[in-house]
């Protein structure tokens, strides 16, 4: 969940062009949303000045994935304060968000270098890891290090086996998640991705243990009960295969992968 960072700053007066403007009314991404988001639109333009308005409006295009308006927003923030450590962060956030690597790296690191923080630090490490750079490690133990706990620490291992995941190294990958796991037990996404390890060494019956047990430890967790479709899927068990995927778009319907995979089982 983004936080709302207040800033004391004045913004550039908002224009009413096409950058500012909500255009994609007929295709959001989050119809329940875009009320709220034109209702912050007609208040910007009534209070170009208010910082954390435009701010409350750039999540908000973030939520319906207007992530191009919701750059803008961001632009018009951090070039009007460069040393606000919380617009920077946001922007890559919401940089993040829109796919956009390169920017939310540099949006990171902008704020990294007007404070270490442990969140932006461990933004960073995650971007790393998922480009097998190994300063996700160095990141991550500057983190720990700090001994904030738990949590943290459970953040930290699961970024380090992210890293080693990425780079194939499934033995180091596995007792990073483990880590990970034992700090704190409810950590769904290390569940999935210590199984993918497994999945990605064609082990599948390993792999389909470890996303059934994620399953018990939160019922409510789609991506559980997506890969378990796929291990069974790898498997040619087609009618169990097909009630996983079901289940999973159940309890989150906007998981497309499982739709069409589905398809390709003839549902």
């Amino acid at each position: 969940m983004k936080q709302f960072f207040l800033a004391i700053i004045l913004c550039a007066m908002f224009s009413c062009n096409n950058n500012n403007s909500v255009t994609d009314k007929n295709d959001p991404a989050n119809p329940a949303m875009m009320p709220l988001v034109e209702s912050m639109q007609k208040q910007l333009q009534e209070n170009p000045d208010s910082a954390g308005l435009r701010l409350q409006y750039a999540y908000a295009l973030d939520s319906v994935k207007m992530y191009k308006e919701a750059l803008v927003q961001m632009d018009t923030l951090v070039n009007d304060d460069t040393s606000n450590y919380g617009l920077s962060f946001a922007q890559g956030q919401i940089a993040e968000d829109a796919g956009d690597t390169l920017l939310a790296l540099k949006s990171y690191a902008h704020a990294a270098h007007l404070y270490e923080s442990p969140d932006v630090l461990l933004a960073l490490a995650n971007l790393y890891a998922e480009l097998k750079d190994d300063r996700a490690i160095l990141l991550c133990s500057r983190v720990k290090a700090l001994g904030l706990g738990r949590d943290r620490d459970a953040d930290c291992a699961f970024i380090t086996g992210v890293y080693y995941a990425r780079t194939h190294k499934g033995d180091e990958a596995v007792k990073y998640f483990d880590e990970c796991i034992a700090n704190n037990y409810t950590y769904m996404e290390a569940y999935i991705e210590k199984g993918l390890v497994y999945f990605d060494m064609r082990r599948y019956d390993k792999a389909l243990n470890i996303f059934q047990f994620a399953s018990t430890v939160n019922n409510l967790y789609a991506d559980a009960y997506y890969y378990m479709a796929r291990c069974y899927e790898m498997t040619n068990k087609k009618d169990s295969a097909v009630l996983r995927f079901k289940q999973s778009l159940q309890l989150d319907p906007t998981l497309d992968e499982a739709r069409t995979h589905l398809k390709q089982l003839g549902e």
